[in-house]
């Protein structure tokens, strides 16, 4: 497994090291004009490299070409035992984040540690304001989770400089939003029988402390408040469906956001059950659910700047004789009929309950919600951007420039209700769970299901709505990534300005 840490104080060196890691833009590395020393670097941190390593380096970034999304080139040393330099490219588009986070976790992702010892990586940074993201960018390729047999530990320290020189200290925001990614990424990375609904309640108290007063409705109660979408998709589970609600900040704040994750511990696809190929990795469908609780964590920790609720939808989606089925219709909390004509849709049904309960219940004025929802995501915006959709422009604009400036990068898709709501007509129902044309904007279809459930509640029209779908980047490979975490507590401090 991997740790990681921040060098906060002292001199640095590189001795006992086995990894030493310099990630930088390639003009940063580039050898200042009229400097002809071998080594001559820019901006290195004095003192951090000998002449021998110093002459390596640059024999390391002369070989190296960036190429779009940065590379990363190695030697052997001596101590440290291993160099290496990760080169991001100068030139980036107008859809990426500025402090290059997609690369640094890039170059970084294809790293070989070992299984013990010592690593530094050190991010030389074009503006003091990337720490964060250059930071939760090595979170985001370090994941934590391991069930290997050799217990031994890399202990991997993050070192930071700015355009001047000087080292970064990493404050309260920095340090949490990398420990939350990486708790993030350690739960969605864990098996599905460790991590059953129940497991998954008790992890998200944990993490939350004793601080914060948490309510569950759990198992046949939820039929009782009305959440028939949460039930019926987790009823068939060995351990109980639920929904989890806490909130932070004062009762008399003039805004009142709630944070609202899709989690589902596993889905087989119910009754329309997965291939086999399409059932791996679907631990993941949690994803939305571990985002929103590490955001909400990481504003906990630095002071809430308004109300802000979690709500955790969390079932797993099940077979055997209790399961829902095709044809069955649900009333969902919003009061809506649902005819079921997908049961692999049901990521969905938790959303709508969940943001239903947001609306109705807790009158939140900002609604954002979260989840792994839609294979069309990846279609749509691929694995490196998260999808978003919004009923109102403004938070549209926040949410792209919250994730230019937390690295987790996101693109809007149509938010059209007169376009996509025909999709869901159902003959004996208010509407169906899944779409008549797959062909037809699957991912903003998905988005309008939820959104149909936030449109009748008391106050609607003032009601601002963000929904992510952040399948893609949540799980692009093998492995988790923590996505969201970031996204999310940035999004909400800039709604509260």
């Amino acid at each position: 497994m991997i740790e990681l840490g921040f060098v906060t104080s002292g001199r640095l060196t590189t001795s006992g090291l086995q990894h030493l890691v310099i990630v930088a833009p390639a003009s940063r590395l580039a050898k200042p004009k009229g400097k002809s020393r071998p080594g001559a670097t820019s901006k290195l941190p004095p003192r951090l490299l000998d002449r021998r390593c110093t002459a390596l380096l640059t024999e390391l970034v002369a070989q190296t070409k960036p190429g779009d999304r940065g590379a990363l080139n190695s030697t052997l040393a001596e101590d440290p035992t291993w160099l290496h330099v990760g080169v991001l490219p100068d030139r980036l588009s107008r859809y990426n984040a500025p402090s290059r986070a997609d690369s640094i976790r890039h170059v970084l992702e294809s790293m070989r540690w070992g299984s013990k010892g010592k690593a530094l990586v050190v991010l030389l940074l074009d503006d003091a304001s990337h720490f964060l993201a250059a930071a939760n960018a090595v979170a985001r390729a370090l994941p934590p989770y391991s069930a290997r047999g050799d217990a031994s530990a890399v202990k991997v320290q993050i070192v930071a400089f700015g355009p001047d020189g000087q080292q970064l200290v990493p404050d309260l925001r920095v340090r949490k939003t990398v420990a939350a990614s990486r708790d993030a990424a350690m739960l969605v990375d864990t098996p599905p029988s460790e991590l059953h609904p129940t497991a998954l309640s008790e992890k998200a108290r944990a993490s939350l402390g004793d601080s914060i007063e948490i309510r569950e409705i759990i198992g046949d109660e939820l039929l009782a408040h009305g959440l028939g979408g949460i039930h019926a998709v987790g009823r068939a589970a060995s351990e109980p469906p639920r929904l989890l609600i806490a909130t932070i900040g004062p009762k008399a704040a003039a805004l009142h956001v709630a944070l609202v994750g899709k989690g589902i511990c596993f889905d087989t696809g119910g009754l329309h059950i997965k291939a086999r190929g399409m059932m791996e990795t679907m631990k993941a469908d949690m994803g939305g659910a571990a985002a929103v609780l590490g955001a909400f964590g990481v504003l906990a920790a630095e002071g809430p700047p308004c109300r802000v609720s979690l709500l955790l939808c969390i079932a797993e989606n099940a077979v055997d004789a209790r399961s829902y089925k095709p044809d069955d219709i649900l009333r969902m909390h919003s009061g809506k009929t649902v005819e079921i004509n997908n049961t692999d849709a049901e990521g969905r049904l938790l959303l709508a309950d969940g943001v239903s309960w947001a609306a109705r219940e807790l009158g939140a004025d900002v609604v954002i919600d979260a989840a792994t929802l839609t294979g069309a995501q990846l279609i749509a915006t691929g694995l490196v951007h998260a999808a978003v959709v919004t009923n109102d422009a403004a938070l549209e604009n926040q949410a792209i420039e919250a994730g230019r400036i937390s690295g987790d990068l996101v693109h809007p898709l149509p938010f059209a209700p007169e376009l996509y709501a025909h999709e869901f007509r159902s003959p004996v129902a208010d509407m169906r769970n899944s779409v008549a044309n797959r062909n037809n904007a699957q991912a903003s279809c998905a988005a309008q299901f939820v959104y149909a459930h936030l449109a009748g509640a008391p106050g609607a029209e003032h009601r601002r709505w963000c929904h992510i779908d952040l399948a893609g980047p949540a799980f692009p490979k093998e492995r988790a990534t923590g996505f969201g975490v970031a996204l999310i507590a940035e999004l909400v401090r800039r709604v509260a300005k």
